[in-house]
C-alpha cells in the first residue's frame, strides 16, 4: 500500500475498481483504508464483525471473509471500515414487464404480467450464463443504472398494469436487502413477489425473506458436486437444502434445469435428479427442462437438440413427476399443462403466451374436477 495522500473521490474509485483476489474477495488500490461509505450505499444484512476491520458475510454459502476494502465473490457486497455494505440497493441494472410464463412459472397466475428487475452481480459463475453481461460484472460496469428505490416500485408496477414483482435476470440473493424491502413494501400494497433464483442462499436469510414472497423458481443446474464446482463455482448440497426449505415453508415452487449438450444431459443424472425431487418435494412440483442456447463461455456448444429435451422429460415422468415441461422450444406440446388425472389440456401456451386456461379459480380441472397444483387466482 502506498503512503501517498488519497482524496475521497480517489478512495471511492479504488473501492469500486479492484480485481478479483484469491479466496474470492476483491482487493482495491491505494488508500483502501481511507474512505467512508458514500450515502448511497446501504448496510447489508446477515454479516458478522470479526475484529481488525474484517467481516464475514453470512448471506450465502460462500460466507466470504473480507478485510477493509474487499468485496465478496458476488462483486456487490463490500467491507468499508468493518461495516458490510450492499452497493446495489435501489440500483437496477435492467427492468422489463414480462409474462409470468417467461420466468418460467407455469402454475402461478397464468397470463399475469410481472414487473421484473435485476441488478449487477451474482454469487455463482456459471459458464452457461444467459445474462452474463449483468450477472458477471460490478455495479460500476453498468452503463446506465436505474435509480429505483423500493418504495417507488409498486407505483411503477401499477403504471404497467403488473400485479407481480419478479426479482430476476441476475441472482436476487446478491441484492437481498433491495429484494426484501421491495417485497415487503409491495405486499402491503397488494402486489405479489416471486424470486427467480439459483437457490444459493443460507437458511436464515431464506427464512426471513419467505414471508414476503409468493413463489420461488429455483434453477437446479445439474445434479453432481463435480458439475457445480466446475461449471458454477458453487456446491450442490446448499441448493438442495433451499429447495426443500422453500417447499416446507409452503411457497409455490417450480424447478428449472437448463440442459446443456454433453455437459448435464445424461439420462443417469436426470434420473437421479428426478428421483431426488420426487422424494424431497413430491410429484406435483413442476419441473422445466429448458433448451440451452450458446452463451458466455460455452459458445462452442450447439443448442440443445429437441429430442434430448424430450428424453429428459420422459425420464422424469417415468420416475413419477406429474408436471414436466420443455422450455425455450416455442410450439412444443410439452409447454402445455395437462391434467394428471384425466389427461385433458388445461393450459395452452405458445412462446410464453397463454392461449387457453381450463382451470377453475380454486385450482381444479374443469373437465374432471381433479386438483391442479398451483396458484390460480
Amino acid at each position: 500500500m502506498t503512503s501517498d495522500p488519497i482524496n475521497r473521490r480517489d478512495a471511492i474509485r479504488a473501492l469500486l475498481g479492484g480485481g478479483l483476489a484469491l479466496g474470492g474477495a476483491c482487493l482495491f488500490g491505494a488508500g483502501e483504508q481511507a474512505f467512508g461509505a458514500p450515502a448511497s450505499w446501504h448496510e447489508a444484512m446477515f454479516y458478522e464483525r470479526l475484529g481488525d476491520g474484517r467481516v464475514q458475510c453470512r448471506l450465502c454459502p460462500h460466507q466470504c471473509v473480507l478485510g477493509d476494502g474487499q468485496r465478496g465473490v458476488c462483486r456487490v457486497r463490500a467491507n468499508s471500515a468493518g461495516t458490510l455494505y450492499t452497493l446495489v440497493y435501489g440500483q437496477a441494472a435492467t427492468l422489463n414487464v414480462d409474462p409470468i410464463e417467461k420466468k418460467p412459472l407455469f402454475h402461478f397466475l397464468p397470463g399475469s404480467r410481472a414487473f421484473s428487475l435485476g441488478t449487477a452481480g451474482c454469487n455463482l459463475a456459471c459458464k452457461d450464463c444467459q445474462n452474463w453481461d449483468i450477472s458477471q460484472v460490478r455495479p460500476e460496469d453498468i452503463a446506465r443504472p436505474i435509480d429505483l428505490p423500493p418504495e417507488t416500485i409498486a407505483a411503477k408496477a401499477a403504471e404497467y398494469k403488473a400485479s407481480i414483482i419478479a426479482y430476476t435476470y441476475n441472482e436476487p440473493t446478491v441484492f437481498y436487502e433491495y429484494m426484501h424491502d421491495t417485497a415487503k413494501a409491495c405486499r402491503e400494497r397488494g402486489l405479489r413477489s416471486v424470486m427467480i433464483s439459483a437457490g444459493y442462499i443460507n437458511r436464515e436469510p431464506m427464512l426471513q425473506l419467505a414471508p414476503h414472497l409468493d413463489a420461488v423458481k429455483i434453477d437446479l443446474k445439474g445434479f453432481t458436486e463435480d458439475f457445480y464446482r466446475e461449471y458454477c463455482s458453487a456446491e450442490l448440497e446448499p441448493i438442495k437444502q433451499t429447495i426443500k426449505r422453500v417447499h416446507a415453508l409452503g411457497k409455490w415452487l417450480e424447478i428449472v434445469c437448463l440442459i446443456v449438450p454433453t455437459i448435464n444431459d445424461d439420462e443417469g443424472s436426470v434420473r437421479s435428479m428426478s428421483d431426488w425431487l420426487l422424494r424431497a418435494v413430491g410429484p406435483e412440483v413442476p419441473v422445466h427442462f429448458t433448451r440451452f442456447m450458446p452463451a458466455h463461455k460455452l459458445t462452442h456448444l450447439p443448442p440443445t437438440p429437441i429430442p434430448t429435451l424430450e428424453r429428459c422429460r420422459n425420464v422424469a415422468r417415468a420416475q413419477g413427476l406429474k408436471y414436466v415441461y420443455i422450455g425455450n422450444a416455442p410450439g412444443h406440446n410439452a409447454e402445455n399443462t395437462f391434467c394428471a388425472s384425466c389427461g385433458q389440456l388445461v393450459v395452452r401456451r405458445l412462446a410464453y403466451r397463454v392461449q387457453e386456461v381450463h382451470v377453475k379459480p380454486g385450482g381444479a380441472c374443469r373437465f374432471c374436477g381433479n386438483p391442479i397444483p398451483g396458484v390460480w387466482s
